[in-house]
């Protein structure tokens, strides 16, 4: 099916008959419709590693299920691989802890740096003039 080449709608002619789109253009009308709330915050120190960690902790889990599997089915137990990818679930839980610690303390450095530059100067100091 093919749609009919019209001419370009611009300010002077206006908006075609039937015309949806918002009087802001297609930017507000694509920032409508899309499919999901878009988040407005920036990323904080630490957030890469909590994130790298639950990925680093879910292919443990992972591998911890697939290990523990044959036990309860009475199968052949797997390679002792397996049992060294089951670590990763402890390293992925380290390398997110560590994450919300660097998180943690640079948001304690950012509240002091806020608190200093707002609190008063000590009006008991000399002052230079």
């Amino acid at each position: 099916m093919q749609r009919a080449a019209g001419p370009a709608s611009t300010k002077a002619n206006g908006p075609k008959a039937g015309d949806k789109t918002q009087p802001g253009g297609s930017a507000v009308l694509l920032a409508r419709t899309y499919p999901g709330q878009v988040s407005d915050e920036t990323p904080q120190a630490g957030d890469l590693l909590v994130r790298i960690g639950a990925i680093v902790f879910l292919v443990g889990a992972v591998a911890t299920l697939a290990t523990v599997t044959p036990l309860f089915l009475g199968t052949e137990p797997l390679p002792s691989a397996f049992y060294w990818l089951c670590m990763l679930m402890g390293a992925g839980f380290l390398v997110a802890a560590a994450g919300v610690i660097r998180s943690a303390a640079a948001q304690r450095r950012q509240a002091e740096a806020a608190s200093e530059a707002s609190a008063p100067s000590d009006p008991s100091a000399p002052s230079a003039t």
